[in-house]
Order: structure tokens, then sequence, then C-alpha cells
């Protein structure tokens, strides 16, 4: 548990340091969740943000790490992390993208 405890503290700071090179959104996101977007693209592996290529890749790692068979809970825990993390970024991409759309019908 202490490692476990460990692990996040040092994930939510280096999530606070490349936060300070992304969007202000995307930087709230990675602080609120613990994770980078890079570090969250990096444990799905994935290098775009195509939302089937993500859920497919999730799918897989989140069976392959059930403890039932075998996996570590804590490794399925970073991917669901990770997920949360892609899924955020997926939102905000989606909101700017709609106020542009509003912006350039004013």
């Amino acid at each position: 548990m202490r490692a476990l405890r460990q692990e996040l503290a040092a994930s939510r700071a280096a999530a606070d340091a490349r936060g300070r090179s992304e969007r202000p959104q995307s930087a709230a996101a990675s602080r609120i969740i613990g994770i980078s977007l890079q570090e969250a693209q990096q444990i799905l592996n994935v290098s775009n943000l195509n939302p089937e290529e993500i859920q497919k890749n999730y799918d897989h790692l989140f069976k392959v790490n059930d403890k039932s068979v075998g996996g570590s809970f804590y490794l399925q825990s970073k991917v669901v992390r990770a997920k949360e993390r892609l899924d955020e970024e997926l939102r905000i991409q989606a909101k700017d993208e709609k106020e542009k759309g509003w912006k350039a019908e004013t």
C-alpha cells in the first residue's frame, strides 16, 4: 500500500511538471486525474486520440491485467486512469471545436 501511495504521489508530481507545457484545461485534467496526457498515451499505446483505438487497447489491457487471470490490480488501475485521462482530453477537444464553431458564426 505504501508503494502505491508513493507511485501516486510521483505520478501527480510528474503530471504537474508536464502540465506546465499543456493547455490550461488539459493541465487541469492532468492534475485532477493524476496522469499526464503523454503518460496516458504511453500506457494505452496510442499515438493519437482515436476513440476506437483507445477503447480497443483499453479493453485488451484491462482484460489481461485482471487479477482473476493472474494480472496486476495496480497495472489495471493505471490502465483505467489512462483511459479516463484520454477520455477527458477528447471531451476538452470536442468542447474547444464546438466553441470555435460558435465564434466563427458570430
